[in-house]
């Protein structure tokens, strides 16, 4: 019924989520993220309780499969479920359970997980794959959605489309980019406008916020206009 990207930046750290699914609001349920710890999507028959128990395992010093199996351990709907994700290390594994409605299958590489469900066909995953291990000049958010972007290309939900969404959690109590299209009849496109406004409109503001190390951030209204001036000319010239 779905499919998604799970990835962590070697770079920063952060862990970013790409989804999308013939369901209204797929971002309310699949995605599970934990700081410093690992990120997951729980789908196909979704399992908010496989999904928090997969990032408490992790938690302890699990890795990705073991948590996920010690997950579903108990959970006699297993084979109806499809959950995938990475670690603070870059481990990622994906489970695909045995009656997973066709086409499903799952991908995973050096800090990443590609799974998808009721699918077109595999040229779906093997799209999202592609588009993912070329975009590598990009940056994180722009790679997931560009990954994104090639598997509803390549067809996506064979019931068709409706929703979808990107987060991405670093190291701060604000999430570095949430956004949501719960119903849609392109939502991956419109996922995709409104990502390009909120980077070049709303990521300016979002360097202003008080950090971890800085807790007041840039308060001021003059200091932050001057900011956000500075850094729309170095970013956007």
């Amino acid at each position: 019924m779905t499919w998604s990207i799970v990835a962590r930046d070697p770079e920063t750290g952060a862990f970013g989520i790409a989804v999308s699914s013939c369901v209204v609001a797929v971002g309310a349920m699949c995605p599970w993220f934990r700081e410093g710890v690992g990120a997951l999507s729980s789908q196909s028959y979704t399992s908010p309780v496989a999904g928090e128990r997969a990032l408490e395992g992790m938690a302890t010093g699990l890795d990705p499969e073991a948590a996920i199996t010690r997950a579903l351990s108990d959970d006699r709907g297993r084979a109806w479920r499809q959950i995938h994700g990475v670690d603070a290390q870059g481990r990622a594994h994906a489970y695909t359970g045995a009656s997973c409605v066709e086409w499903c299958g799952h991908w995973t590489g050096d800090g990443v997980s590609v799974a998808g469900n009721m699918l077109a066909g595999p040229q779906v995953l093997e799209a999202v794959v592609a588009a993912w291990t070329t975009a590598t000049e990009t940056s994180f958010p722009d790679r997931l959605l560009r990954a994104l972007d090639a598997g509803q290309a390549a067809g996506g939900d064979k019931r068709g489309r409706q929703s979808a969404a990107i987060k991405v959690i670093g190291n701060q109590a604000h999430a570095e980019i949430d956004l949501r299209v719960d119903e849609h009849p392109d939502p991956v496109a419109e996922l995709r406008r409104i990502f390009d406004l909120f980077w070049t409109e709303r990521r300016p503001y979002m360097a202003t916020l008080p950090t971890r190390a800085y807790p007041s951030g840039i308060f001021d209204p003059d200091e932050r206009a001057a900011f956000i001036a500075a850094y729309n000319t170095k970013v956007h010239g």
